[in-house]
């Protein structure tokens, strides 16, 4: 037999009622925490436990970053909206373009920079699985 038809059953919390303790949590936007400094980019910090760094990343419209990679880590990027720009390779004369609904895949190592071509903010979802520093800011590629 199930429950009795009137009987409670325990309440589910909302989402700022889970605490740091619990396995389960949720970041909302406002807790996000500036990190990983890169010229011409602002970058958030959701998440960061051993082997996984995630947030996002806002490149003004117009502006281009400074040379970096992402040492050990693996980088994955969502385009929201916007678009991305990364140059790469040999004097950074490789470019792709990324936009809205789009996923990018940037190798651990791989010197790059981002760019947003459009008169439009870009926005990306940013998830990194590795060790060691994030970001590593570099004076360019080799070959430049």
């Amino acid at each position: 037999m199930g429950p009795a038809p009137h009987a409670e059953r325990p309440r589910q919390r909302l989402a700022w009622e889970v605490h740091m303790s619990e396995p389960i949590r949720v970041i909302p936007a406002d807790a996000l925490v500036d990190a990983d400094p890169t010229p011409g980019m602002r970058r958030q910090q959701a998440v960061d436990v051993p082997g996984l760094w995630s947030g996002m990343v806002h490149t003004e419209p117009g502006s281009t970053s400074g040379w970096h990679h992402h040492g050990e880590h693996e980088t994955s990027l969502y385009v929201i909206s916007g678009v991305l720009r990364l140059d790469f390779g040999p004097g950074g004369q490789a470019t792709v373009d990324a936009g809205p609904g789009q996923f990018v895949h940037v190798p651990a190592q791989t010197i790059h920079r981002e760019s947003n071509p459009t008169g439009e903010l870009a926005i990306a979802i940013i998830a990194r699985a590795g060790s060691g520093a994030p970001t590593v800011n570099v004076d360019g590629p080799e070959g430049s």
